[in-house]
C-alpha cells in the first residue's frame, strides 16, 4: 500500500506554507473579513483545484493515447454549500471545456468517466470520503 505525506507549517496571521519535494511552495490564507491577509489560496479553493488538476490530468494522458487533439482543455469546478455551519460541500459540477481538431464526443466522454471513475484519487475520495484519523503533539520549547 503507498502513502503519501505533507506539511503545512504556520507563516503568522492565518498564513500556512507548504514546501513538496520538488521545492515547490504552496501558500494558503483566508480572506482579510475571516482574519486572514488574502496572501495565498484558500483551502476551500485548494480543493477544487486538486479536483481539476487531478482529473485534468487523467483526461489530457487518455486523449492523447486515444490519438486525440487537444488544443486546450478547461476544467470548472463550481462546489455548492450551505450558508450554515457545518458547511460541507454537497454538490460539486466539473465542467470540461475541450479544444482541439476534430475531438470525438464519445472519447471525450470515455476519458471523463475514466479519471472520475477509475484514476483520480481525489475524485474517489471525493465520492467516497476516506476516514480522517486525527493525532497530536506538544513539543516543548
Amino acid at each position: 500500500m503507498g502513502s503519501m505525506s505533507v506539511k503545512m507549517k504556520w507563516g503568522g496571521g492565518l498564513k500556512f506554507e507548504g514546501t513538496n519535494d520538488w521545492g515547490n511552495t504552496i501558500v494558503a490564507d483566508v480572506a482579510k473579513k475571516s482574519g486572514g491577509d488574502e496572501s495565498g489560496i484558500k483551502p476551500t479553493e485548494m480543493l477544487l483545484y486538486s479536483v481539476a488538476a487531478c482529473t485534468g490530468v487523467d483526461v489530457v494522458r487518455i486523449m492523447e493515447k486515444q490519438r486525440q487533439k487537444l488544443s486546450s482543455l478547461e476544467i470548472e469546478v463550481v462546489a455548492h454549500q450551505q450558508d450554515e455551519y457545518p458547511k460541507p460541500f454537497h454538490t460539486m459540477e466539473v465542467k470540461y471545456l475541450a479544444r482541439g481538431e476534430n475531438l470525438d464526443e464519445k472519447k471525450l466522454a470515455q476519458a471523463i468517466e475514466l479519471s472520475e471513475g477509475k484514476y483520480c484519487v481525489i475524485s474517489q475520495t471525493i465520492a467516497q470520503p476516506a476516514e480522517v484519523k486525527t493525532s497530536y503533539e506538544i513539543l516543548e520549547e
